[in-house]
């Protein structure tokens, strides 16, 4: 896919993920982490109320500030989430799914629920895989 595609992806081209310059990798990468599904679970457990950047982080185990800025930067800049700012002092920040976003959560929730169930086989099989090393 080139630029120009790439650009008009947003206007229905579909991308192409085994091209090595579709945006589609790109994509897959940022909404493939753990505190992206978290994100989106989290404002979807609350939509259609927005959450405050605070909360978020509560309702998050683990994450760290920065991280948490960084994964709501992007979704927001990909469409997904929608930031309102309230100017007072500090400045107050607010976050919603957008339509699009919570038509990732679907998704997404299939994804949870298959780690979920699957958990204790890939958890076997690792056990196995490590055991066969040190085997040799």
């Amino acid at each position: 896919m080139t630029t120009r595609e790439a650009r008009g992806a947003g206007r229905g081209v579909r991308g192409d993920l085994f091209d090595p310059h579709c945006p589609t990798r790109q994509l897959l990468d940022r909404i493939g982490t753990k505190w992206t599904s978290m994100a989106v679970k989290t404002l979807a457990d609350a939509a259609p109320d927005e959450v405050r950047f605070a909360e978020l982080r509560r309702r998050m185990p683990g994450i760290s500030q920065k991280m948490l800025s960084v994964t709501l930067r992007n979704l927001t800049r990909d469409g997904l989430v929608r930031r309102r700012v309230e100017p007072t002092v500090p400045p107050r920040v607010f976050y919603r799914l957008t339509g699009l976003g919570l038509s990732l959560e679907t998704a997404l929730a299939g994804l949870r629920t298959w780690a979920e169930e699957h958990m204790a086989e890939i958890g076997r099989a690792n056990e196995t895989a490590d055991q066969e090393e040190v085997e040799g």
